[in-house]
């Protein structure tokens, strides 16, 4: 713990001109008499550690004592703290880790580089969650975690609807998505995804029989070929082009058409819009047909209600119907 400390002092001495005492102790968290007892420590080590005594004094390093690391261009710099994401290191337990690691970095960086930190961070920021949604993490997400990091195989307890079902899981990897975590795996040859906050119980797999304490039981062997951010790009296709069971035809005016990915899944409108102007286009007085995917009905007027006079339902009837009622009760109202 105490040799952590300093090698901690000594890189943030590094990375600033002078600290006080205080700013130190605040950093540590530990107290200034504590703090002045570790510059000693240093100093005896060899480490040129000094103290600026008076009001405005405070401990610097002298004598250029600094470790550089070589071959990083600003660009690049700042493209390293710009990859780190605060909310979800924290929510996954490794805050403390990226703090560690981002003032390594800056105490090894060349002296023109030291803004590279602050500067990324008053320009750059990544919101996950979602609006109108009050962020929660997981209860089990650090134990996921580690296992995602250790190649660990786990058992995990899961709820799917209202049953809760076990499963023997390989855990290749996390992804955020508008605030939600879930869990990439591999179970029984295939691969699949699960929603993090619906596991109840997880467990590190025992280790293999006659396995050592370093020979890695309970581990598994990673796919080489396995790329995370396809995987999720080609499985958030394939969820969202599942829930799509209906269809809907509308006549949009031109306004509509450029209104229309912004009120519904934006592929599947696109897509639609594509289709009928490659089939048809628009009519005489410049109106569109198209024949769009959505999940249900009900869905379908929530969100179709967004256009206004610029969509007219054309089918199914029933939804039409509900368009027209809407559209009386709505006039009713500015009457």
């Amino acid at each position: 713990m105490r040799a952590a400390r300093l090698i901690k002092m000594v890189l943030l001495l590094q990375t600033r001109p002078s600290m006080t005492g205080a700013e130190l102790a605040q950093e540590l968290e530990v107290s200034e008499r504590t703090v002045a007892r570790d510059v000693l420590s240093l100093s005896e080590a060899g480490v040129p550690v000094y103290a600026d005594r008076g009001r405005a004094g405070g401990y610097r390093l002298i004598g250029g004592y600094r470790t550089r690391l070589t071959g990083l261009g600003r660009s690049e710099a700042e493209a390293l703290f710009l990859s780190g994401v605060p909310s979800a290191l924290r929510e996954m337990g490794l805050a403390d880790a990226a703090s560690a690691a981002r003032l390594k970095v800056s105490a090894a960086l060349l002296p023109e580089l030291r803004d590279a930190a602050t500067g990324v961070a008053q320009r750059f920021h990544l919101d996950a969650p979602a609006w109108y949604q009050e962020p929660e993490t997981p209860a089990l997400l650090p134990e996921i975690a580690d296992a995602v990091w250790d190649d660990r195989r786990i058992t995990a307890r899961y709820l799917r609807k209202e049953t809760e079902v076990e499963r023997e899981l390989e855990p290749y990897g996390l992804v955020l998505k508008a605030g939600v975590w879930y869990l990439a795996a591999r179970t029984e040859g295939d691969y699949r995804v699960y929603r993090v906050d619906r596991f109840t119980a997880v467990e590190f797999a025992e280790r293999d029989r006659g396995a050592g304490a370093g020979d890695g039981g309970g581990r598994f062997s990673r796919e080489e070929s396995f790329d995370l951010p396809a995987f999720w790009a080609e499985r958030a296709a394939q969820f969202a082009r599942s829930i799509l069971r209906e269809e809907v035809v509308l006549r949009l005016s031109a306004r509509g058409v450029r209104q229309l990915p912004y009120v519904t899944e934006r592929a599947a409108a696109r897509e639609a819009i594509a289709r009928a102007q490659a089939t048809g286009g628009p009519d005489e007085q410049g109106r569109l047909t198209v024949t769009l995917a959505v999940e249900s009905a009900d869905v379908a007027h929530a969100q179709l209600l967004a256009l206004g006079p610029e969509g007219e339902i054309l089918a199914p009837s029933g939804l039409r119907t509900r368009f027209a009622d809407s559209a009386r009760r709505t006039a009713a109202l500015y009457t």
